[in-house]
């Protein structure tokens, strides 16, 4: 059995897609019903839902053998996992964004906000610029609004919310798509079965 974790929403819909285009079909996971688990012992396949930011955890510790993660979310945490495919789907940017015209000092420590601190402080490691991080949970754009932040680092997919709170983006740290992954245990001991998956899935995309 192939133990499958997907996330939650729009994209795990959009991914389910994929893997039953790809040969597999679980009728259970259609049901109107509370079930968190689905199976089809048929194909040997077990999906569940789970939070978006979840997935990575449930594959990294061997509850899943596989499931799809944010590249986001796989730079954010490291999870000691095997990236096996990018799906391309649920495209955005990791970006820095400033109030518009704003300028700052080099030789002063800028003021980060963002959900993302270990993006951010490698990204701003990279570059050799000294940051103080202001880790937030919500309305990242409100920082450099008020004053808390001079940018804040957040993902952006069309600026709108930037644009409507005179923000813009300023620089592009990274490209985000769902990627496949495997724990890596799993990956040894039941490689063929997924192998095959993963290669029917690379044929759809």
């Amino acid at each position: 059995m192939i133990n499958i974790a997907l996330p939650k929403g729009r994209l795990g819909s959009r991914v389910l897609e994929f893997f039953e285009n790809a040969g597999y079909v679980c009728p259970s996971i259609h049901e109107n019903n509370r079930k968190l688990v689905f199976e089809n012992e048929e194909l040997g396949i077990r999906y569940f839902w789970v939070k978006p930011s979840d997935v990575a955890i449930y594959v990294e510790r061997g509850a899943a053998d596989i499931g799809v993660a944010g590249k986001d979310i796989l730079l954010e945490y490291s999870p000691d996992v095997y990236e096996l495919l990018n799906f391309g789907l649920g495209k955005c940017r990791m970006a820095v964004a400033a109030e518009k015209g704003a300028r700052f000092d080099a030789s002063q420590t800028l003021r980060v906000a963002t959900k993302f601190p270990n993006i951010a402080k490698d990204y701003y490691r990279s570059k050799s610029v000294d940051i103080d991080i202001i880790k937030l949970n919500g309305s990242i754009e409100l920082a450099p609004i008020l004053g808390l932040s001079d940018v804040i680092v957040d993902i952006v997919e069309t600026g709108t919310t930037l644009l409507e709170n005179n923000l813009e983006p300023v620089e592009t740290i990274v490209e985000i798509s769902a990627r496949l992954i495997a724990n890596k245990s799993s990956f040894k001991f039941k490689n063929d079965e997924i192998n095959a998956l993963a290669k029917k899935l690379e044929e759809l995309l």
